[in-house]
Parts: C-alpha cells; sequence; structure tokens
C-alpha cells in the first residue's frame, strides 16, 4: 500500500514516468505495473474478489497521493474504481466473476448510453463508440452505457473485443489516453449485460471524489515543485534579494497557494465523509457538489499563484509544474465541477 509520501518506491516510478506518459498520450507500462503494484487498481474491487471495497475516505487520500506524482497516473486510477464499482453494485455474479477475476486489472467506462443493443438468440447484439475513456488502450475490461429496448444498459466487455480510435488530443491529461471506444455489431454474452440505470446521487458524489482527488493531488505536486525552487539559489528577477524566501511578497503568495491547496483537500476529505451518509436531503447533496466545484476551483486559483511566483520559466517544457497546471486545468473543468450549473442546483434546492 502506498504512504502519505509521494516519493515511495511506486511514486517514484510515477513521478519519473510521468513525461514519458505525457509524451505518449498513455500510461507507460511501467506506470501501469506500479498502479497494479500498489493496490491502486484494486480499491473498489469487492472483498469477495479479492479486494478491499475501500470507502471513499480511503479512495480520495490515495488518489491524492497518486495525483501528486502523475496526475494522469491517478485519474486513470480513479476512473478504474469508478468503472469497477459500476460493476460490483449493476453487473449479477456471472459478469462479477469475469470481470474481477483479476483483482487487480485496470478497468475503464462510460455512463453516456452512446450504444445501443438489440436482442439475438445468442446474446445482445452492441454498436456504438463512447469517448473519453480514460486508461482504455492499458484496460483490460470496459463496462460502458446502451440502451438496449429504449431503456439504460450496462455492459461488461473486454477490451480486445473493441476497437480503439485515438482521438484524445488535449492540452492537458494527455496521459490519461482518453480515446474513443468502438463496438460494431458486437455480439456480447447476455449475462454481461445488465438493466440498470444512470448513477444515483451518491454514486454521483463519490465519482465525483474519484476526479477530485486526482485534481487536488497535482495541485500539490505543484506545491512541491514551487518550495523546491524556494529552497534553491532562485531570487526574485530584478531584485536585490538573494533568494526567494528573503522576499516578504513571494512568501505571503506561497502561504496563500498552501492555503488553497489545503482547502481543496479537506474539503474532498469532507465530502468523502459526508457523502456516505444515509440520511442525506436533496439540499445536502447540492451543498456536496458545490463544495466540489470550489474545490476544484480552489485548485486552479493556487497553481495560477505558483504560476506567477516562478515566473516565465515555469512554462518550459521541462519544467514539470507547466503539466501540473494544464493538467489542473483540464481536469478540474470535469463537467461534475462545473461551478454555474453547481451553483444553480444549490439555488433550486434552496428554494424548492
Amino acid at each position: 500500500m502506498m504512504s502519505n509520501s509521494p516519493v515511495n518506491e511506486y511514486g517514484q516510478v510515477l513521478l519519473a514516468e510521468a513525461a514519458d506518459t505525457e509524451r505518449h498520450g498513455r500510461l507507460t507500462a511501467a506506470s501501469v505495473t506500479a498502479l497494479r503494484d500498489s493496490g491502486s487498481l484494486a480499491l473498489r474491487t469487492p472483498i469477495e474478489y479479492g479486494g478491499p471495497w475501500s470507502d471513499a475516505s480511503t479512495v480520495v487520500r490515495r488518489l491524492s497521493e497518486l495525483g501528486r506524482v502523475c496526475p494522469s497516473a491517478a485519474w486513470t486510477a480513479g476512473t478504474c474504481a469508478t468503472s469497477k464499482t459500476m460493476v460490483a453494485l449493476r453487473h449479477d455474479t456471472p459478469a462479477r466473476k469475469e470481470f474481477f477475476a483479476d483483482p487487480e486489472a485496470l478497468a475503464c467506462g462510460s455512463g453516456l448510453p452512446t450504444g445501443r443493443g438489440v436482442r439475438e438468440t445468442e446474446g445482445i447484439r452492441v454498436t456504438g463508440q463512447w469517448d473519453n475513456v480514460s486508461g482504455c488502450e492499458s484496460a483490460e475490461w470496459a463496462n460502458v452505457a446502451l440502451m438496449v429496448d429504449g431503456a439504460y444498459h450496462l455492459a461488461a466487455i473486454p477490451l480486445v473485443d473493441l476497437t480503439i480510435e485515438r482521438n484524445w488530443h488535449m492540452a492537458g491529461m494527455r496521459g490519461t489516453g482518453s480515446q474513443r471506444l468502438v463496438a460494431d455489431g458486437l455480439l456480447v454474452p447476455a449475462h454481461r449485460v445488465t438493466p440498470s440505470g444512470p448513477p444515483q446521487p451518491q454514486e454521483q458524489l463519490f465519482f465525483g471524489l474519484c476526479l477530485l482527488a486526482p485534481v487536488v493531488g497535482a495541485a500539490q505536486g505543484a506545491l512541491d515543485v514551487v518550495r523546491d525552487m524556494f529552497r534553491s539559489d532562485r531570487r526574485p528577477f530584478m531584485t536585490s534579494y538573494t533568494r526567494m524566501g528573503d522576499s516578504p511578497g513571494a512568501r505571503h503568495w506561497l502561504a496563500d497557494a498552501s492555503l488553497l491547496v489545503d482547502r481543496a483537500g479537506r474539503t474532498a476529505l469532507t465530502i468523502a465523509r459526508d457523502s456516505a451518509r444515509d440520511d442525506l436531503t436533496d439540499l445536502d447533496r447540492a451543498h456536496l457538489r458545490a463544495n466540489m466545484a470550489g474545490a476544484a476551483k480552489d485548485c486552479r486559483d493556487a497553481v495560477e499563484l505558483m504560476l506567477d511566483l516562478h515566473g516565465a520559466a515555469g512554462f518550459r517544457e521541462t519544467n514539470s509544474l507547466q503539466r501540473y497546471w494544464r493538467d489542473i486545468a483540464v481536469g478540474s473543468r470535469h463537467p461534475a465541477f462545473s461551478a454555474y450549473l453547481t451553483t444553480e442546483s444549490l439555488g433550486a434546492a434552496l428554494i424548492p
């Protein structure tokens, strides 16, 4: 299991591989192995299939640790956790046994029903495509949504049966390899296709946390880079200061950035704790979703302060700060963190 340190043996591998992960647009083989060996891909494997079925707080802590060294790896581990959660909660035993045969396997998926299924004697004939499927090039299973007989269903499909179209061309979170999955008349055994429904509100909160935690971790990683700069002989340009830490203004901005990152981390853990309650009202959930969006914005605001402190050198391609910045900019703008929509929902819940 990974410790709180971002530089344990698994973190060291992910950190060393982060640049290549981004360059190739997918996790490197060494990164996938590190995720497997650290138990990060089994976080939501049920206990009966050899996993820990970790609670939301444990998942948030782990994904934050991973995001601190490689946000793309953390994001992929987070979407693996959401996929495994839906399989565990929605699929029947025969499909679960197949899906969780390897408790450490990387899984991916999409909850958007952009496929369709037609019933046949031998199973369900599936046709469709699913965009933005993080980690699909390294995954062994996908759990994707589709419509069958006009109703929402989930299909558990081995990746070898699907086609991958590389259409993920983004400024940030490049290493997630969030490509398009395609099925063209694929016959899926009936026991792997189950009637379901979109994620329930409590599940949506958990899935949002699986995306927020990597962003929080990325902000922590960016802060590590800037603090290292303060410890170096770097000094404010065109000043008489001999090092960054000699400037009261620079120390103030560093403190402000640190407070924002700390607040985002505390918020994520608070949401994780509160989302497990059985007595949540619609208003409670609206508050938690708004707080989640606020934490994502705290991460964006913090890294902007860090870039101002670092100056133009922070945008060198060899400087990991710019990678954290781009990953945070993209990851924090996932629809789960849409501030105007979460505010709209909160307003509606306040005045039912």
